[in-house]
């Protein structure tokens, strides 16, 4: 049986980091993927990429509306690895932080808290508010991983789809999937590096 993987894509920027999780999950194989995009997500899935939303929908193993509450995934009996909220907007980060399940996105992150499964939410605002950085306190004291789409320069990526995978990749590997989409820091005396 596949592992389950549920991706949430909300109105933040950044549409490009749940697309080509949900892309890379797909060619890898062995990965069962949950997609609920909300309004505002699909809108920047338009804007960002040019998609409609059956195209980001045809991604997907499972689409779920984002109204859909009584969903397999709004349980936690529902058995999944976890869930990647990529993009995530403030709205939603806010949701999840204060157990606010108003749509199935943050039901489903609380789900994912209280079954002690893991959740990444991948926030996309700049600069931030104080209430931005508690609610992400917040979520990262239930056992949530906050993680900013930062590049890493040192890495060597010389493209934009280059540091997008190096982030995809990241987030993957803290489900324990590695599909080496980027090239992990070895120091200094690493291959093709000159001590300084």
């Amino acid at each position: 049986m596949n592992k389950r993987l549920v991706i949430g894509m909300t109105g933040a920027t950044g549409a490009v980091y749940g697309q080509r999780l949900l892309e890379v999950l797909r060619d890898l194989g062995g990965w069962e993927t949950h997609l609920v995009v909300s309004a505002a997500g699909a809108l920047n899935v338009f804007h960002e990429l040019g998609m409609k939303r059956r195209e980001i929908h045809a991604l997907a193993d499972v689409v779920h509306d984002i109204d859909d509450i009584a969903a397999s995934i709004a349980s936690g009996a529902f058995k999944t690895e976890g869930m990647v909220i990529a993009p995530c907007s403030m709205k939603t980060l806010a949701a999840v932080a204060h157990g606010f399940g108003d749509n199935l996105i943050s039901r489903a992150a609380d789900v994912a808290l209280k079954e002690r499964r893991r959740l990444v939410v991948v926030p996309r605002e700049t600069p931030l508010n104080l209430a931005h950085i508690r609610n992400m306190a917040a979520v990262t004291e239930m056992g949530g991983i906050i993680y900013p789409p930062l590049p890493a320069f040192y890495g060597g990526a010389k493209t934009l789809p280059a540091l997008i995978d190096e982030t995809v990749g990241r987030i993957l590997g803290l489900f324990g999937i590695e599909v080496g989409l980027y090239t992990s820091w070895e120091g200094l005396g690493g291959p093709g590096r000159e001590p300084v």
